[in-house]
């Protein structure tokens, strides 16, 4: 018992759990209450915080405590939601505190040092490799990708850390470095799944089942290196669209060469629930949204055009300021790379108007990947890909739809990067050998687009960025702390998603080199993208300001004029960004009434100083922060964190399957270049231009490893908690915020039904589009599917969480 101080209340009597031995627990996973009878001096005053030990030889995850009865205080509630593991496993006490918010400043005094001292132990001292017990959060480089023990064609670049390769940091979890490399952290086997995380921030078991349950560890067992340059190299191929087709409404024969390959290194229950096969070797997935009532509409240059609005990607195109478009890249190293595009290439199709017409009245837009790919082409395409730099110009027409115009195909000058470009201009075509070459422009504009996806903007801007937040919110912020307590439930998950992320999919020869065109060249380009990154720029207001969408517009609702009006993306997501926004103003502001409240949060200084220096420790600029010394700083920061740990990854995320879940539409890879003249390739184009299409976008078996892992990552976990919702009813015992929180549920509400009611508006043609297929990646789904999960296609999931 420790004695009564100024800053460290008084112990009282030991209290057991009762009935442990006599009452029967479930086998499996459940919930089981049990009572506990407290000895309190009512003198000490009002119980603030309990300790407990666990002396079972196994652990136990203790989700709630609550006091009955207490003098003074009536009911008190403790929010654990915490494994407690045996107490041989600490040195220190594991202390739970009531559901009351306290700023530092305002903490009583007994229980300061409770406070403090958990805080210190949930840091580490940063030494030693981690195990599943211990409740460290602490901070490494991306050095865990690369397996150089394995030979150079599987080392990487250590991500973070450097000016050539700069990147948000990680979870630490200790272990040993290579042999080869001692910069490089060891790997565990393929098929573990068991990677370090603070144990409170792995899956559930309702979400580790249903994750397994769809196949991951079994997807894995198809990237065992013994057939790596099997799949490479392949003969088999989709001869027809009907072949792709057939994985959803028909019937595909696994090629037998292939699967006595695969039976050798995999057991044959897991290769069985990989295939889908029972008795005859056959596949069949779900059939994608983009081909449910149209199977061929997604080839129409509207549907290209309206997914860049609309789609699983809707966050580069810009309005075009500038013609021709102009290039950031160093000329000293990479020549002049500006656009070919003309003015004679576009004019034609700009209904009636002039280029600067056009330009003037904010009719042009682009889709503009060329930076993005260029410094890094000559790698890729030495490789098995064959990719081009692509620029794709766009008209809006005035029924609010787009019209590509153009697109260009770049490559690194033969004589030289320094030498700049060689370029070739597509225009539009529906027949003829010029509508089969236009299909295939558009589909190595995709394939620059998938990437661009799923390496920065899903990847780099959303889980990656994210994790140094949930890091450092439980390194400083107690969760006693207003701001620990807001941000906490957008935080579920994504540490242990990451790690199973770096293990599986962007680990050298993993999933993403597969499968994504930069193959082994992927973090390295996801890192220089992060060069750019900016903060505040990741607010949705400022992204749309930034890429010249909307402008500022005092008298408007939403302060803001977008140029094109039919932009599901952009529409809905002001909508849910200024309802997080609002819920963020009313809960800060209760705990902070002046800025000076602000600045003197000894706790809040402390975790955003981390922030920027260790956490983002390569952007510790100050232009890519707020400087955390105004309420309005407070609440903008951590709108852009609920923004992208919750809306922002859920349009890009959830519509994976439905749009990219038929290749086709969404080609990952091309491995051949556009057909020349004269070559048999182009004479192939004529005579079977299907064949061809399919002949240079992605592999049969890179398609069956792309469509397996993207089923699985577009899934709604059945456990799911989506925006507006908490799994803890009594998550603080302040009215207030709990008011403003079902205000903000309210709205969400609201919102749902404005979407439905705009989906059900043909004037809206962006949001049905030729394939007939309501955006919907935006609704926040509050109590619909609540239970349901899977492949719905709608939801705003609070966090980061597959």
């Amino acid at each position: 018992m420790y004695s009564a101080d100024e800053q460290r209340g008084k112990l009282g009597k030991v209290a057991y759990l009762e009935e442990w031995i006599t009452k029967v627990t479930p086998l499996l996973a459940g919930e089981t209450a049990f009572d506990v009878t407290f000895d309190w001096d009512e003198s000490e005053g009002v119980p603030g915080a309990f300790i407990i030990k666990n002396y079972h030889h196994s652990q136990f995850y203790l989700k709630s405590l609550t006091l009955e009865d207490v003098p003074q205080a009536g009911r008190i509630q403790f929010i654990c939601n915490s494994w407690v593991y045996p107490t041989h496993y600490y040195n220190y006490d594991r202390v739970f505190f009531t559901n009351q918010t306290y700023l530092p400043s305002t903490t009583p005094k007994t229980l300061v040092k409770y406070r403090e001292e958990e805080l210190v132990h949930l840091r580490g001292d940063g030494t030693g490799e981690l195990k599943e017990w211990d409740r460290v959060y602490d901070y490494a480089f991306y050095n865990d990708l690369g397996d150089p023990d394995e030979g150079a064609n599987f080392a990487r670049p250590v991500l973070g850390g450097s000016d050539e390769y700069p990147y948000p940091r990680r979870g630490r979890t200790g272990r040993p470095p290579t042999k080869t490399d001692p910069t490089t952290e060891s790997r565990l086997p393929l098929l573990s799944l068991d990677i370090y995380v603070p144990r409170d921030e792995r899956f559930s078991h309702v979400k580790m089942s249903d994750f397994l349950a769809f196949g991951l560890k079994s997807i894995v067992q198809v990237l065992v290196r013994e057939i790596k340059e099997f799949g490479n190299n392949t003969p088999n191929e989709f001869d027809t669209f009907q072949d792709e087709l057939n994985l959803y409404e028909g019937v595909i024969k696994w090629p037998k060469d292939l699967l006595d390959k695969l039976s050798d290194v995999v057991p044959l229950e897991m290769l069985k629930a990989l295939l889908r096969t029972e008795g005859e070797p056959i596949a069949k997935f779900p059939m994608p949204q983009v081909i449910q009532e149209d199977k061929f509409a997604w080839r129409t240059d509207e549907e290209f055009a309206r997914e860049m609005l609309a789609g699983m990607n809707p966050v580069v195109i810009r309005l075009l300021q500038e013609f021709p478009a102009t290039s950031k890249l160093d000329p000293k190293q990479y020549g002049i790379q500006n656009s070919s595009i003309t003015k004679e290439h576009i004019e034609k199709n700009l209904d009636g108007l002039t280029v600067d017409q056009a330009l003037k009245n904010n009719k042009l837009f682009i889709l503009d990947h060329h930076d993005t790919v260029m410094p890094y082409l000559n790698r890729i395409n030495s490789t098995t890909t064959k990719a081009y730099a692509t620029r794709t110009i766009l008209l809006l027409k005035d029924d609010g739809t787009l019209k590509p115009l153009a697109i260009e195909l770049s490559l690194p000058h033969p004589d030289g990067e320094q030498c700049g470009t060689v370029s070739k201009i597509y225009t539009p075509a529906e027949h003829g050998i010029e509508g089969s070459i236009w299909q295939l422009a558009k589909a190595y504009v995709v394939v620059n687009d998938q990437g661009v996806h799923e390496l920065i903007n899903h990847w780099l801007n959303a889980h990656a960025s994210i994790e140094p937040f949930v890091i450092a919110t439980n390194r400083q912020l107690s969760v006693l702390h207003p701001i620990h307590k807001l941000l906490h439930p957008h935080f579920r998950d994504t540490m242990y998603i990451n790690a199973i992320a770096r293990h599986l999919l962007l680990t050298a020869g993993g999933l993403i080199e597969l499968t994504v065109f930069p193959a082994r060249f992927s973090m390295e380009l996801s890192s220089a993208a992060y060069k750019s990154w900016v903060l505040t720029e990741q607010a949705l207001p400022a992204d749309l300001i930034k890429r010249g969408i909307a402008v500022q517009d005092p008298n408007h609702p939403r302060g803001l004029c977008l140029l094109i009006e039919d932009y599901p993306y952009a529409v809905d997501g002001l909508e849910i960004w200024s309802a997080i926004e609002e819920w963020v103003q009313d809960y800060c502001s209760f705990y902070y009434s002046t800025d000076d409240s602000v600045q003197g949060d000894l706790e809040l200084q402390a975790w955003w100083k981390e922030l920027r220096n260790e956490g983002h420790g390569d952007k510790k600029d100050e232009f890519c922060w707020q400087k955390m010394q105004t309420l309005q700083e407070l609440t903008q920061t951590c709108t852009i964190i609920i923004w992208l740990a919750s809306a922002y990854h859920g349009a890009l995320n959830y519509g994976q399957f439905q749009y990219a879940g038929y290749l086709p539409n969404r080609p990952t890879i091309s491995r051949r270049f556009m057909p020349e003249t004269g070559s048999p390739e182009y004479d192939e184009l004529q005579s079977n231009p299907d064949l061809t299409y399919l002949k240079t976008i992605t592999s049969q078996l890179q398609t069956l490893l792309g469509i397996s892992l993207i089923e699985i990552l577009s899934r709604h976990a059945s456990d799911e908690v989506y925006l507006g919702q908490r799994n803890t009813l009594e998550w603080t015992s302040d009215t207030e915020p709990l008011k403003a929180f079902k205000k903000f549920g309210e709205k969400l509400i609201q919102i749902e039904n404005q979407i439905l009611d705009r989906n059900k508006n043909e004037g809206w043609k962006n949001r049905f589009g030729p394939v007939k297929m309501p955006y919907t990646l935006l609704y926040p789904n509050t109590s619909d599917y609540t239970g349901v999960g899977g492949l719905t296609g709608r939801g705003i999931p609070n966090s980061i969480s597959i």
